[in-house]
């Protein structure tokens, strides 16, 4: 079984976070100034984002507009989950992540290798960003999750701060050459909260350990969802 706690805002806690890598420093400013000038970008709820140590931003996906508004709106640097069409999408891209050190992972069977990544990340003080739905959503909904974002949570503990991101996929719907349209973008964020296994004395925890990662999943999902129009 597991529990949650919602955390106060903003706790001025933990270790500081690590360095902006040099070309994520280098487009931050810029592409924030572009954002807000030509697409009216909207950044809500960052009082509940925590000022200092390790912490999971969970958020909704509709394409990589995603993962470049969450880049310019959290104050610090984010390591994204990043699935292998993105990771791959031009033979630039390689480069690209891992010179923002992005950590790629394998959404057809689980990653071990890819979780781990994110763990370090997570205990050396930094930022994951996750997209627990995993695949973009292409009917312009929020989708079910999968239960990686459960796993990263629990075996952490870090705080899990949820984000509802509009209008990006209205901006990219149907567009030729991945070109948005100019319309409002947005991210709100939520309250964090922090997830706990409860530990209970049984011979086989197997069903107990998947029922916990299922709850911790759909409340974050959920948090999710009372965040989006």
């Amino acid at each position: 079984m597991s529990r949650s706690t919602v955390l106060p805002a903003s706790p001025d806690v933990g270790r500081a976070w690590p360095q902006f890598p040099l070309l994520y420093r280098a487009l931050r400013a810029p592409v924030r100034g572009a954002l807000e000038r030509w697409f009216h970008l909207s950044v809500e709820g960052t009082e509940h984002l925590p000022h200092r140590g390790p912490y999971l931003v969970a958020a909704n996906h509709h394409n990589y507009l995603d993962g470049v508004v969450l880049g310019v709106s959290v104050p610090a640097p984010i390591a994204f989950l990043v699935m292998p069409r993105v990771w791959r999408a031009t033979p630039l891209h390689p480069m690209f992540h891992r010179h923002i050190r992005s950590i790629p992972i394998n959404l057809e069977r689980p990653d071990v290798g890819a979780l781990r990544r994110a763990l370090h990340r997570l205990q050396d003080g930094g930022v994951v960003g996750i997209f627990p739905e995993g695949p973009f959503s292409v009917r312009g909904r929020l989708e079910s999750g999968l239960p990686g974002v459960a796993l990263l949570a629990l075996r952490s503990g870090v705080p899990v701060v949820p984000a509802g991101i509009r209008g990006t996929f209205e901006a990219l719907e149907g567009r030729w050459g991945y070109i948005p349209r100019r319309v409002p973008l947005g991210v709100r964020f939520g309250p964090a909260r922090r997830f706990s296994e409860m530990r209970r004395p049984i011979e086989d925890g197997t069903n107990d350990r998947r029922n916990a990662r299922q709850l911790v999943t759909r409340r974050i999902m959920d948090d999710i969802a009372a965040l989006l129009p």
